[in-house]
């Protein structure tokens, strides 16, 4: 069995937060901060899939 990658668990953990993010802000109107976590959630992710080709 593998070794448990806990870097890729908190990437795919921050990434969630930044989309759940993105509908709190959109409930207080703040249109700006939905956009920036809805960029950091995209980055992160891409951040992560990266790691994971890299690691293949």
């Amino acid at each position: 069995m593998e070794k448990f990658q806990w870097n890729k668990v908190i990437l795919a953990t921050l990434a969630i937060i930044c989309f759940i993010s993105v509908g709190f802000a959109l409930g207080e109107d703040k249109r700006w901060l939905a956009l920036f976590f809805l960029l950091l959630g995209f980055a992160t992710m891409g951040y992560g899939f990266s790691l994971k080709r890299k690691n293949k």
